[in-house]
């Protein structure tokens, strides 16, 4: 019998941090400040794309993440920003990316 509880309660354990773990979102009860404005200096190159900066959350604070320069990994590729977005259980970040 305790062997067969134990094994209901793992499996439990197992199917919940596979539904919490399924979006992959960290949720933050605040929002992030205001975006900064940074100065953007002289590409270092040809055919580099300026990547904006932004807040990361550190678990504790907003954290700014200074911008940089970077080359896109094929032609006509797009960098779309990482940002928050907020939904009912509060504001999670969007990883930017090439697209």
């Amino acid at each position: 019998m305790r062997s067969l509880s134990a094994a209901l309660i793992l499996a439990s354990a197992l199917t919940a941090g596979a539904c919490a773990g399924a979006s992959g979102r960290v949720y933050v009860r605040s929002g992030p400040p205001p975006i900064r404005a940074e100065v953007v200096g002289v590409a270092p190159g040809a055919g580099y794309v300026w990547v904006p900066g932004y807040y990361r959350h550190d678990g504790r604070a907003y954290v700014w993440v200074a911008g940089r320069w970077d080359r896109p990994p094929r032609v006509r590729a797009r960098w779309v920003p990482a940002h928050w977005e907020r939904d009912r259980r509060g504001w999670y970040f969007v990883e930017g990316h090439w697209r």
